[in-house]
């Protein structure tokens, strides 16, 4: 069993942030370079056999104009406009097929679905590449593409690619672009965290056991997969772990939550060993909007599964209407 902080210092825990002076700069060029790509979000029909959705293949230019794959689902001959749930994906997964994201949809939501490029082989089939291969050594698995050089990190692109789904959202004729919710869970709690910064006008934001938070005291804690992957890679490259971080420092949630204006719901399960409480914690106490946190004491990773989602359907109705 993973064992992190008590319960009170964790709500009482707000470690220094390691900003770098050009963050917010840095982003500004990264998203500005995006923008010079046209959006060019297509949705094409999709026959998925489900009777009451209609469902469309979407592809947008994400960063570098590379092209992104997801899926757009509503209720069957909705006229909209409609509130809008975005979904970011776990590490390693992809967006499989449109019947696996049902629970948005059902309640009579639009939901956008982003493909994350260069995963979807560990536990969910993905159909976008990253055409940027990242240069230098990495270990196997994306967290240490591109690690060296802040611009090459494989972060930069795909928390780009997240800012360019919420645009390619908001730009279905269906979509009430004031009613945009984004949601994810490990890595995609992490992307919502990150759009919950970089995407202005955003009705709401769960967060739910968010991964790149407060990443040195991950790395420091667990030697559970992903972190492993940083963990393994700082011990073969013994003399480059500050350059290593540096970079990490651009990508971190604890920099993009002091940003984050949009109201939040994170979650945090106190026996997780994957993305630890205490870097969850790190992140919502930073947390500049207006917030609050689900706790599962006796959960891991998994956190609170069925019934999270369950009280986060309450929520969205009372957000959203």
């Amino acid at each position: 069993m993973f064992v992190d902080m008590p319960l009170d210092q964790l709500r009482a825990y707000l470690p220094e942030r390691r900003e770098p002076a050009d963050f917010d700069a840095f982003w500004d060029r990264t998203l500005a370079e995006a923008r010079a790509h046209d959006l060019n979000a297509v949705f094409e029909p999709y026959e998925a056999d489900l009777a009451l959705l209609d469902v469309a293949d979407v592809t947008f230019a994400g960063f570098g104009g590379h092209p992104i794959k997801g899926w757009f689902i509503a209720p069957a001959g909705a006229s909209g406009p409609l509130p809008c749930v975005v979904e970011y994906i776990g590490y390693g997964g992809g967006r499989g097929r449109p019947h696996d994201w049902l629970l948005w949809p059902a309640a009579g939501y639009a939901t956008f679905v982003m493909d994350t490029r260069g995963q979807g082989g560990t536990w969910r089939s993905g159909d976008t590449p990253d055409p940027v291969g990242g240069n230098g050594a990495q270990i196997p698995g994306k967290l240490t593409q591109g690690v060296f050089d802040r611009d090459d990190y494989y972060y930069r692109r795909l928390y780009t690619d997240v800012v360019r789904a919420v645009e390619a959202a908001r730009s279905h004729p269906l979509v009430d672009a004031g009613r945009v919710v984004v949601t994810g869970g490990s890595q995609g709690g992490g992307m919502a965290l990150a759009a919950a910064a970089l995407v202005p006008g955003l009705a709401y934001a769960f967060v739910n056991v968010p991964f790149m938070c407060d990443i040195r005291r991950a790395v420091e804690i667990t030697d559970e997969e992903p972190y492993a992957e940083l963990g393994r890679f700082c011990g073969i490259h013994r003399t480059r772990v500050e350059d290593i971080f540096a970079t990490l420092d651009y990508f971190d949630g604890l920099h993009f939550a002091a940003r984050a204006t949009t109201p939040a719901r994170f979650s945090v399960a106190l026996r997780d060993g994957v993305t630890p409480a205490s870097t969850v914690f790190a992140a919502y106490n930073h947390y500049a909007g207006p917030k609050d946190i689900t706790v599962w004491p006796f959960n891991g990773h998994e956190g609170g599964e069925s019934q999270q989602a369950l009280d986060q359907l309450r929520l969205a109705r009372k957000i959203l209407g």
